[in-house]
Formats: C-alpha cells, sequence, structure tokens
C-alpha cells in the first residue's frame, strides 16, 4: 500500500501479514475505512468534492 502504517487502511489487516493487492485497486476509487495506526474503524463522509476520514484516536484524514 502506499501509505504508510501498520494496518491496511481498506480491510484492517496488518500490512505484513497478507498480500493487499486488491486492497490498493480498492483504494483508487473508495476512502479508507480503517486507521493505518491502530486498527479502528473510522466515521467516513463523502462529499461531491471529495471525502473526510476520521480516527477518534489520530484524527482525520482528506482526500
Amino acid at each position: 500500500m502506499t501509505a504508510l502504517g501498520v494496518y491496511c487502511e481498506t480491510c484492517g489487516k496488518p500490512l505484513a501479514e497478507n498480500e493487499h493487492a486488491v486492497c490498493e485497486q480498492r483504494r483508487e476509487i473508495n476512502p479508507p475505512r480503517y486507521c493505518r495506526e491502530c486498527r479502528r474503524r473510522m466515521v467516513v463522509q463523502i462529499l461531491p468534492t471529495g471525502w473526510s476520514a476520521r480516527c477518534s484516536a489520530h484524527g482525520a484524514i482528506e482526500g
């Protein structure tokens, strides 16, 4: 995956554990669902101009 962190933002599994080629393809069209630092499910809001995702512990990211 292109993002740094311990967990996959798409499936929530550890990056070192599985092959994430499918997750990387999904990431091109879908916003992240899991925090890459703590694996918590994020609150995602999709807008006409993009998206925002917020982890309760690590804050928000936008795309």
